[in-house]
This record gives structure tokens, C-alpha cells and sequence, in this order.
């Protein structure tokens, strides 16, 4: 762990590598960017299509579950593999373009998968290399440009993102509609290798580098990189640090970080229960892949708008008020569709669907998400970053993991309603626990 002498002198030489920066290098970031559009096209619909493909080869909700835990499971120690890697080698358009090239790699091979155990495996591969990538362009974005356009580059390089992710459902609609679902992968693995070369050609190592304790110091840069990937670890959590953390829960003064991390281990928890089973519960009410795309789509859409007002918004009102509407919009929205598949079933499911869906997890994730993590930047600090954010990632890494593991077994036995209603259940104790924030 890093001491605040060594805190504040990174501070330091943040500010001091404004002066080393010229202009032509910030400007050069504004093209580089560019470069990650093709392989954030092909990430958008890979979720989906891992799971359709599963279900495509007479596998079932349970081994949609696997996949997907086997997936988060995956991103944990890729996280923190990946973050020791870039302060080691400093090497940031090689980790790029590796990723990306091995990515591409990996995305061809779901052609030779024959089984739904061997897609789910060939996902969890995936997992690890295709977030190489996510802590070097982070860093990039902080070492090519002025300290004072940050915020406005990480807002660029959020929108790309979202952008490319769109686009990537969007054709994934267009190709359900006229070809075989299993050959997508090659569209999409050809965009990562367009990605890959573009950044052979377009990013410039900086010649000042940071460390990844640097992006914690700035908010947008600090948002970006966990809605890329949620685990984010400076150092790997003790023992000790959870008993630091929870044990304040019995003080009033300073219960509130355990809370908070309470409920967003709730949140985690929940989301990965019914993002799990979604698209088998589409399936099995007879919607087509090229009608499953269309709903990410729609809901990718409302998500883009919804976070484009979300920041000034809950800039306006109360950070605990703002996430408890987030999380009550988005727990209603997970048990009216619970309730809706008791009543309905086939293609009249896509009515619920494409209302609540969007809401629950566009506007109402744009709510907490923005919030939540904001309040989470505010208790790092600046002596105990490294156990706080390593507790925080541990928490959304176990639940998200839970959730997703649970899933399938309750969709599976209990059924989608019941899955749904469980969701909602524990979405309304994550807004029950960041209610007591109020008053804390």
C-alpha cells in the first residue's frame, strides 16, 4: 500500500507532466481514439451471442449460468494480472494490440466449439484477454492529453464506447435477420484485428507514463475504467482489510462505507441473477435471435441517453436520494417482468420486454451507476485506496459471481418468474441499505 507522502507525490508529477506534454501529442489523442471503434463493435453483442450460441447447441439456462460465471470468475484475477502487467512493462500499444490480436483469435475459435461446456470455456479465455486492454487506454488518454481536457476526453472516449458497443448490436440484428448466427463471430473478430492494426498505426507510446493508482485520483477517469470492467485492484485485498471496513458498521459515524459497499454487493448480486437468464427466458418464449438483438439494442440505446443526463441530474439532488430511485425503478422493473411471464407467454412477452427491460437496466442503471460510484470515489480517501478499492472489487466480484451462478439452478428448477422476482427482491434490500445513508 502506498503512503500519503507517496500519494501526494504522484499528485505531483501529474502536475509536473502537464509542462512535458506538447500540444501536437494531445491532439494526436483525438485521432488514436478512433482506433478502439472496430473492436467495441465487435464487443457489443458478444454476451449475447455467447449465450444464444450455448442455447443453440441444446444447452440450457443452467449452462448459460456456467458461462457466464465461469466468465466473471475470469475478470477478477484478469484484473489484477493485467493492472501488475501494465506498471511492469510500461508497453502500452503492445498490450493494445496483443489483446486485440488474441482476442480475434479466441472470437474465431467459437467456430470449432461443439458444445455448450467448450463455448462456455472458450468464454472464460475470452474474459481474460479481451480486458488487457482496458487499464493501458485509460492511462493513454491521462499521458497524451492536458490535465485540464480529461473530462472531456474521457467523456469522448466513453461515447466511442457506447457508440461502437450500439453499432455492434445493430449489426448483430441485421445479421440474425439474413445469416447463420455462428459465423458473426467472424465479423466480429475481423473488426478486432481493424482495431489492432489501427493501433499499430494510430497510438504513440507517451513518453511519460503513469501508474494505475493515478486513474483513481480522477473521477471521470476512475468511472471510466469500471464501467469497462467493475474489479479494479491496486493491490489484492487482506483478510484484514474486510475487518477494517465492516467493522466501523457498528459506529454511526463511520458505518457508512460498509453499508454502502453492502448495498452495491446487493446490486451485483441481483444483476447477475437476472441478466443470467434474460435472453434464455426470450428464447424460450419463441423470439428469434434477430427480435433478442433488437431488444439489447433498444435497451443499449435508452442507456447511451439515460447516462448522458444522469451525471448532471444527480448532480442537482442527493446522491443517496438519486441511487435509491435507481434502485427501486430498476426493482420494479425486474419484478413486473417476473409477474408478466405468469400471465403472458410467447411473442406477447416482447411487449413487457421492450417497455421495462430498457428502463430497468438503461435509465435505471445510469442512475445508480453514476451515484453509487461516486460515492465510492468520495470514501477512498487518500491513505487507504488500496485496501478500500480492493474490498469494493472483491465485493462487486463475488456477487456478480454469486448472482450468476444462482441463476441458472433457480431458472432451471424454479423457473424465469421466479428468478425475476428473486432479483427484484434483493434490488429492493441494495435501495433498503442505501436508504440508511440519509440519516447516517
Amino acid at each position: 500500500m502506498r503512503s500519503a507522502e507517496s500519494t501526494e507525490e504522484s499528485r505531483q508529477t501529474v502536475t509536473e507532466t502537464q509542462d512535458l506534454q506538447t500540444r501536437p501529442e494531445g491532439t494526436r489523442q483525438a485521432a488514436w481514439v478512433n482506433a478502439v471503434l472496430p473492436f467495441n463493435i465487435a464487443m457489443g453483442p458478444v454476451g449475447t451471442l455467447i449465450q444464444l450460441l450455448i442455447l443453440n447447441l441444446h444447452g440450457t439456462v443452467i449452462d448459460v449460468g456456467i458461462a457466464v460465471t465461469l466468465f466473471n470468475a475470469v475478470s477478477v484475477p484478469s484484473a489484477i494480472v493485467w493492472g501488475f502487467v501494465t506498471d511492469r512493462f510500461h508497453r502500452r500499444r503492445m498490450i493494445i494490440v496483443v489483446s486485440y490480436l488474441v482476442t480475434a483469435a479466441v472470437l474465431v475459435s467459437f467456430l470449432l466449439a461443439n458444445s455448450g461446456y467448450s463455448v462456455s470455456l472458450l468464454y472464460a479465455l475470452f474474459s481474460f484477454v479481451s480486458s488487457a486492454s482496458t487499464t493501458p487506454l485509460n492511462l493513454l488518454i491521462m499521458e497524451t492529453e492536458r490535465k485540464q481536457k480529461w473530462a472531456t476526453a474521457f467523456a469522448r472516449f466513453s461515447m466511442v464506447t457506447s457508440v461502437g458497443n450500439t453499432v455492434g448490436l445493430m449489426l448483430s440484428v441485421a445479421w440474425g435477420f439474413f445469416f447463420s448466427l455462428s459465423y458473426l463471430v467472424l465479423l466480429l473478430a475481423i473488426l478486432t484485428v481493424v482495431s489492432a492494426v489501427l493501433a499499430v498505426l494510430m497510438i504513440h507510446e507517451p513518453s511519460v507514463v503513469f501508474e494505475r493508482h493515478v486513474i483513481v485520483m480522477n473521477k471521470p477517469s476512475f468511472f471510466q475504467r469500471l464501467q469497462a470492467v467493475p474489479p479494479f485492484f491496486l493491490r489484492v485485498p487482506r483478510l484484514s482489510d474486510f475487518r477494517r471496513v465492516f467493522r466501523n458498521l457498528r459506529y454511526e459515524l463511520t458505518r457508512q462505507m460498509p453499508i454502502l459497499y453492502f448495498s452495491i454487493f446487493m446490486f451485483y448480486f441481483a444483476s447477475g441473477l437476472f441478466n443470467t437468464s434474460i435472453v434464455a427466458s426470450l428464447q424460450a418464449n419463441s423470439l428469434s435471435s434477430f427480435l433478442i438483438f433488437l431488444v439489447m439494442t433498444i435497451m443499449m440505446l435508452v442507456q447511451i441517453v439515460a447516462f448522458r443526463y444522469s451525471g448532471p441530474y444527480s448532480e442537482r439532488r442527493s446522491l443517496v436520494k438519486t441511487s435509491v430511485q435507481g434502485l427501486v425503478l430498476r426493482s420494479a422493473c425486474y419484478g413486473i417482468l417476473g409477474v408478466s411471464l405468469y400471465m403472458i407467454s410467447g411473442e406477447w412477452f416482447l411487449i413487457p420486454v421492450l417497455i421495462f427491460y430498457p428502463l430497468g437496466a438503461g435509465v435505471a442503471f445510469a442512475l445508480y451507476y453514476t451515484t453509487s460510484n461516486t460515492m465510492v470515489f468520495n470514501t477512498l480517501g487518500d491513505e487507504r485506496q488500496g485496501q478500500s478499492l480492493g474490498v469494493y472489487s472483491a465485493l462487486v466480484g463475488i456477487a456478480t459471481l454469486a448472482g450468476s451462478a444462482v441463476s441458472g439452478f433457480t431458472s432451471f428448477f424454479l423457473g424465469f418468474s421466479t428468478t425475476f422476482i428473486l432479483a427484484a427482491a434483493f434490488m429492493c434490500s441494495s435501495a433498503w441499505l442505501s436508504s440508511l445513508l440519509e440519516h447516517s
